[in-house]
């Protein structure tokens, strides 16, 4: 029986030094989402992937990612430029502003995206 090879993905940081990423078969497949929900504190932005169901009053987060605000930072200055990137190849994306049709009461310093 052929062993499974764990995806390893060759990045270079910004001082030219390289660094090899494992990718699991499991993380490789993904996880959809089509909602986040975003809360920080002083030292942290806690990012939850939550995937609502048409009809269901009750959603579930797939994924939580806690990082810095160093990092946050960088996160959207690489979503800005993958989605500047995407929009030269495939054109505009269209946003709606509607809000899901569900129920949702969150407490703290939460943002949705």
């Amino acid at each position: 029986m052929a062993e499974k090879k764990t995806p390893q993905i060759q990045d270079e940081t910004q001082d030219g030094n390289q660094i090899n990423i494992e990718l699991s078969e499991e993380i490789a497949e993904g996880i959809y989402s089509n909602l986040a929900m975003i809360a920080h504190s002083n030292s942290e932005f806690v990012i939850d992937f939550i995937r609502l169901m048409p009809g269901v009053p009750k959603a579930k987060v797939k994924a939580r990612i806690v990082i810095t605000p160093e990092h946050a930072k960088r996160l959207l200055s690489a979503l800005n430029d993958n989605i500047n990137k995407f929009e030269e190849n495939f054109g505009k994306i269209k946003q709606s502003n509607d809000l899901p049709p569900f129920p949702f009461s969150f407490g703290g310093a939460m943002g949705e995206a």
